[in-house]
Parts: structure tokens; sequence; C-alpha cells
């Protein structure tokens, strides 16, 4: 039975893509952060998911799954990793601290690329493997090409992950993986009840704090009318199965208005923006008219 790796499977898109592989007939070994969660994800998904307890900044413990997955596999190839963990640090950039920024790179960028490495030899890196080399599927998001106020370390990381794929993807032609890039828009998982419970009151006395209000609400309920996570589940299970996959995969629950935005004159992005979340400067009520 082939083998797929997938990190942050205990909710959302990694959770569905370990459902759509497991029902394509692979074994899924799939990275948690808490006991508890590897205890329920393996109730609801059956023997032939095989939990990996490791967070993805800890390259100790990456390395630790990645042998344990080796053990598993004996000489055979592993199909697939799907570099999925994240997370998202919201607020003005002028007002988040240098570890806000650290965080969201050190588990959106450098996390991915510690879990590439530790799993690259199972993929076909290691000659000595038997078995079809295996594909990288990297999610990154509609961010990754087209950046809201009020997200941007989640955008830094997204257009980071973006340019690393790309050159991961050049390099590894060479040991014949391949790298594919899952670019969602909004998805309906509990990563928008984790956003409505982050506390924005330290940016209470900003002068961003009615856009970034405003930038909330629409967020939240837009993520909340987003695409089944089943869909990505699917789309990721074809980007590792099919035999022509495409380099990158954009997938919205609106592809023409992220068509129409993503061409969009820079400028003109910036002031219908502006207009719907209220960045407009402010004259002082005394100045100029």
């Amino acid at each position: 039975m082939d083998g797929v790796v997938i990190t942050g499977a205990s909710t959302g898109i990694g959770r569905a893509a370990a459902k759509a592989l497991l029902a394509r007939g692979f074994k899924v070994f799939g990275s948690v952060r808490k006991e508890a969660d590897a205890k329920t994800v393996s109730a609801e998904l059956g023997p032939n998911f095989i939990p990996l307890l490791f967070d993805v900044t800890d390259e100790e413990a990456v390395r630790a799954a990645a042998a344990s997955v080796a053990a598993k596999l004996a000489d055979r190839t592993l199909i697939g990793l799907v570099n999925n963990a994240g997370i998202a640090v919201p607020g003005p950039l002028l007002e988040l601290t240098t570890a806000d920024l650290r965080q969201q790179l050190e588990v959106n960028v450098v996390g991915q690329m510690t879990v590439a490495r530790a799993f690259a030899p199972l993929l076909g890196a290691d000659p000595a493997r038997v078995g079809r080399k295996g594909r990288i599927v990297m999610i990154s998001s509609v961010a990754g090409r087209l950046a809201a106020p009020f997200n941007g370390p989640y955008a830094a990381s997204k257009f980071a992950l973006e340019g690393l794929s790309e050159s991961l993807r050049r390099e590894l032609m060479l040991l014949g993986i391949d790298v594919i890039v899952v670019a969602p828009g909004a998805v309906v998982t509990s990563i928008w009840d984790k956003a409505e419970a982050v506390d924005m009151t330290r940016f209470s006395a900003s002068p961003f704090a009615t856009p970034l209000a405003t930038f909330r609400d629409y967020a939240l309920a837009n993520g909340r009318k987003g695409l089944p996570a089943d869909r990505l589940g699917e789309v990721v299970a074809d980007a590792l199965t099919v035999k022509k996959p495409k380099a990158r995969y954009t997938v919205t629950p609106s592809p023409l208005e992220f068509f129409v935005m993503s061409r969009l004159p820079t400028r003109l992005v910036d002031r219908i923006l502006a207009r719907r979340l209220g960045l407009q400067p402010q004259r002082p009520a005394n100045g100029p008219s």
C-alpha cells in the first residue's frame, strides 16, 4: 500500500486530504500536535491512518517522525508529502512585533522546508529506495498572489512559499521528484472559529482599529461562505495521483473575481480596498478642502 505524509492533519484541508487519499487506497501518515487529536483522528479515519506527533518548527521531532515512517516503508518510496500545516498572524504591520513575524515565517515557510528536507529521501532522493518517485504538494493560498491589508505576515509567508516551491521544483527535477502548489481561497474550516477568538484588543487604540474591524468582519463572513474542505481534499489527492499534474492549482469560491482582481492595475486594487475598508487618509476638520 502506497504511503503519503500530510502535515496538519487534525482539521481542515489536512484532514480532508487524508480522507480523500484513504478512500483511494493510500496509507496516510498524518501529523498532529496533540496526543488527543491523534486519538480522535485515528478513531475517525481508521487503521490506515497513522498519526505522527510533531510540530513543524521542532526539527528534532520532524526527523524522528521521518525515521518512524522510513521504518514502516521498509525499502519502498513515499508517494507523496502534503505540506499543509500553517498559521495566520493578523494585524497592522507597523504594530505587530518582531516575534509575531518570526512565528508566522517559522511555521509557514521554515517549517515547510524542514519537513521537505526530512522526508525527501523517502520520496526518492535516496536512490536505494524502490518504487516510483514521490510528489510534494505545498498548500499555499490566493494570498500568495494577492495580499490584503492586515494580513501581511500571512501573505508574506505564502508569497515566500510560492517562490520556495518554484525553486524546489526546478531543483528536484534532477531527482525526479515533483513539487506542486495548491492555492485555495476561502475554505470552510475551524480556522475561522480560531480567527474569531483571536484577541485584537491590543489594536483598539490604533488608527487602524476601524478598518481592521471591517476587514475582520469581512474575512470571517467570507470564510464561512467558502469552499467545503472536502473539495480541497480531492484537489490534493488529484495532484498526487494524476499522470500529468499542473504545477499550480488555484481553487476559489469565486474564480472570476480572483482572476479579475489579480490582473487589475495595482493602484486600482489599492483604491478598491481603500474604499471597502475605509483606508483613505482623513483630512483635518479645519484643513484645506
